[in-house]
């Protein structure tokens, strides 16, 4: 049987004192946002979130996107996340309203982008996601919500319907304070190079990725 790993801590969380810094209009290809800047001083890391339209409190269609640059940015195929976020904007955008929390600091699920880029090199050589963090004496998983939830609270946010495979995510978002309404699956056709990567994901860090069975006979 694979291993689960349990990625994130029991204790009551901390409040974070996040700041809201600047309100900007940022249209972009899926659509006109505000683009609402904040500085997490806990961290010294500048945050934003991308809301659209008019949002109100409850069962808000939410992302919170962890950070990564070879996904977002250069279109790597390693992992989904840049399909994420593009398919996250645009449901809001379907939706009418929502907000997309781009949550800096998180890059490789919080190791940061060097790190990040040894334990590919380490997956290159056989060893999965998770293993290629512990080989480098890292967390599986060090990232922390508190600053998402405390930028929700200050968009008057209660409630969210929140887009994500990951349970852990909802489990942190509800100790920091912000309901979960609904677990809404973003789910990312697979391809060659990734489809090991979202299995461990499944398999070890519990996302849930049914969407995989019906590419089971991959190698």
């Amino acid at each position: 049987m694979t291993e689960k790993i349990g990625v994130l801590g029991t204790k009551s969380p901390q409040r974070t004192d996040v700041e809201r810094v600047v309100n900007a209009p940022l249209p972009t290809v899926y659509g006109k946002f505000q683009a609402v800047g904040y500085m997490d001083h806990e961290r010294g890391d500048e945050q934003v979130a991308l809301v659209y339209g008019e949002i109100g409190s409850d069962d808000v269609l939410v992302r919170l996107h962890s950070e990564c640059l070879t996904g977002d940015a250069f279109g790597s195929q390693h992992c989904e996340c840049g399909d994420q976020l593009a398919h996250a904007l645009r449901a809001v955008v379907a939706e009418g309203s929502g907000v997309v929390v781009y949550l800096r600091g998180h890059e490789g699920r919080g190791i940061g982008l060097l790190a990040k880029l040894r334990a590919m090199a380490l997956q290159a050589e056989g060893l999965d996601t998770v293993e290629a963090n512990l080989a480098l004496g890292l967390p599986v998983d060090a990232r922390d919500y508190g600053v998402a939830a405390r930028i929700l609270e200050d968009l008057g946010v209660k409630s969210v319907r929140l887009m994500s495979n990951n349970p852990r995510k909802r489990e942190a978002l509800v100790r920091h304070g912000i309901q979960v309404a609904e677990q809404v699956p973003l789910l990312i056709p697979p391809c060659d190079d990734n489809i090991t990567y979202l299995r461990t994901k499944r398999e070890r860090l519990d996302h849930h990725l049914p969407h995989l069975d019906a590419v089971a006979h991959w190698s």
